[in-house]
């Protein structure tokens, strides 16, 4: 994604599109910063931020509008706004913020979804890649916009990306090395309108995996093991209340991985300092 020249429309005064915003200046695009109706806090902020566009509040003018190339669209914007809407018909690229990091990062990424425990999980997907990678990045949905630290990351960088559904809309080539779907129940279905489009929706995060990547799947979910059964990345099933086969259970008091009906235990849950068996599953 080449964006140096291109006028680009970042919708959304929060942190996330501050940080779009930001970055999109670095790599050389002229940003017009809008929000509808932004808060004071949110205002403040935007108006002290240094980059290469202007601010725009309330609505567009004329001027504002001509020549947009691109949108990067909060989450919290729906895809079917109006105004998404608009520029869509003109024939401009909708992104979002997770699109436009991942366009400018490096390094091996693992992306983290689900309805419930994705924040726990991410942080914890975080903490064991830093003993292996001193380059670690936690970001997404768990509350520091990926867009931060697109540019600091190198090759050797890891990163831990909590993503949620919202983000999941406006990815085109996002391409994480791993993903894990850690559960699917009913929600955000005033947005999504249906619980079909809410399940594609979460299982879109392996669009752009292949045969070398990998997803992490709940096998007590139902709806999820169904789709693991003819992805093209590996598949690593968990669960936590019966022995698999194939991947990572729960048996008593130990951690199992089995691979090929061969299991081996990995390790006892006493030697975790985390209780709980949504924790185990972790």
């Amino acid at each position: 994604m080449n964006v140096t020249g291109k006028k680009v429309l970042v919708i959304g005064f929060g942190v996330s599109g501050i940080a779009a915003a930001e970055l999109l200046s670095r790599h050389g695009a002229y940003v017009v910063l809008f929000d509808q109706k932004p808060g004071e806090k949110a205002l403040e902020h935007a108006k002290a931020l240094e980059f290469h566009g202007e601010l725009a509040i309330g609505e567009l003018t004329e001027a504002q509008e001509e020549g947009i190339e691109m949108l990067v669209i909060s989450p919290g914007v729906p895809i079917d706004s109006p105004m998404v809407c608009h520029f869509r018909e003109k024939g401009c690229l909708i992104s979002g913020e997770i699109e436009l990091a991942y366009q400018c990062a490096k390094g091996r990424l693992a992306a983290i979804t689900g309805t419930n425990g994705k924040t726990t999980t991410t942080a914890l997907t975080g903490e064991i890649l830093r003993r292996e990678y001193p380059s670690t990045f936690v970001v997404g949905n768990i509350g520091d916009p990926y867009t931060r630290w697109a540019d600091d990351m190198t090759q050797e960088s890891a990163t831990a990306a909590e993503i949620s559904s919202f983000q999941l809309e406006t990815i085109h080539e996002f391409h994480p090395q791993v993903s894990a779907i850690l559960n699917i129940t009913p929600d955000h279905l005033n947005r999504h309108h249906t619980m079909q489009c809410y399940i594609e929706t979460k299982e879109s995060i392996v669009r752009n995996q292949t045969e070398e990547d990998l997803c992490v799947l709940n096998y007590e979910d139902e709806e999820l093991r169904r789709f693991g059964q003819n992805l093209r990345p590996r598949v690593v099933f968990f669960s936590s209340r019966r022995e698999l086969a194939d991947g990572l259970f729960l048996r008593g008091e130990e951690i199992c991985l089995a691979e090929g009906g061969v299991s081996r235990v990995l390790l006892n849950i006493h030697e975790l300092k985390l209780l709980g068996e949504h924790n185990y599953e972790m």
